[in-house]
């Protein structure tokens, strides 16, 4: 599930991230200022599209890391 929470001001993120951490909850926060590119958008929806249709398939994190741990020791 993703809830996006568009906030006016620090203080409100500030009061927001400590409630999430008073409950122990997972989250992830990104700048505000991150603008995608038009074909940056058209490659993303590319992407999930293939991935959909099954033409393509996820791998776990912990997977590609070990590879590329393989490749740069």
């Amino acid at each position: 599930m993703t809830v996006v929470v568009n906030l006016r001001n620090e203080e409100e993120e500030k009061v927001l991230l400590a409630f999430l951490n008073s409950l122990q909850y997972d989250y992830q926060s990104t700048p505000g200022d991150i603008t995608l590119t038009t074909e940056q958008e058209k490659e993303i929806i590319r992407r999930d599209t293939a991935f959909a249709e099954g033409k393509t398939s996820a791998r776990n994190w912990d997977e590609i890391k070990k590879n590329l741990e393989n490749v740069y020791r």
